[in-house]
């Protein structure tokens, strides 16, 4: 049988509730929603400005991954002791360049990858679109490379750097550096 007392609380009056039991008001409810939408808006602004930035930097990575495979790829096709073809230009031009420096000996190297000292016939600079640059003026990337040769002569290693010429929010411009080693 039910006694119509409140349990909690046996001083209540019958049918009446305590103040502990009442619910939120809608006021309350109208606030809380509030402070979790602006919070959730906060959030989700940061989280757009951090996928923005990291797709930009994803991208440039990835293109300057792909830009110095190109290159070594280039590289690689040509014969060990080529020492004319053009690798500056694409497709290969069979003369006016370096090659690969031909059959040098005694630990000689040609070209470089140091950052801000590019060396002429060693460098390329490509567009936004993925095209070859005849200089720097418009450029998004700069891809590198040297060549060094064993003492013995019949070795030579080479390293391809391409790194993107601009960098966002004071983060590091994405570079990738690429050593393949070709035989005589």
């Amino acid at each position: 049988m039910k006694s119509g007392r409140n349990l909690d609380n046996p001083s209540a009056p019958i049918g009446k509730s305590s103040r502990r039991e009442r619910g939120a008001t809608l006021i309350e409810t109208v606030i809380a929603m509030l402070i979790l939408t602006i919070g959730v808006l906060g959030v989700m602004g940061v989280l757009a400005i951090a996928t923005t930035q990291n797709w930009n930097m994803g991208d440039r990575a990835t293109r300057a991954t792909e830009y110095a495979q190109d290159k070594m790829e280039q590289l690689m096709a040509l014969s060990f002791s080529d020492g004319s073809s053009n690798t500056t230009s694409y497709p290969t031009q069979s003369s006016g360049g370096t090659g690969l420096g031909g059959a040098m000996a005694g630990n000689s190297t040609v070209g470089g990858v140091t950052s801000g000292s590019p060396v002429t016939s060693y460098v390329d600079y490509i567009d936004s679109s993925g095209n070859l640059q005849t200089t720097s003026t418009g450029a998004l990337y700069i891809r590198q490379w040297s060549i060094s040769t064993n003492a013995a002569g019949n070795l030579k290693t080479i390293t391809v750097v391409a790194r993107a010429l601009i960098s966002r929010n004071g983060l590091p411009a994405p570079s990738t550096t690429l050593v393949s080693m070709k035989s005589q």
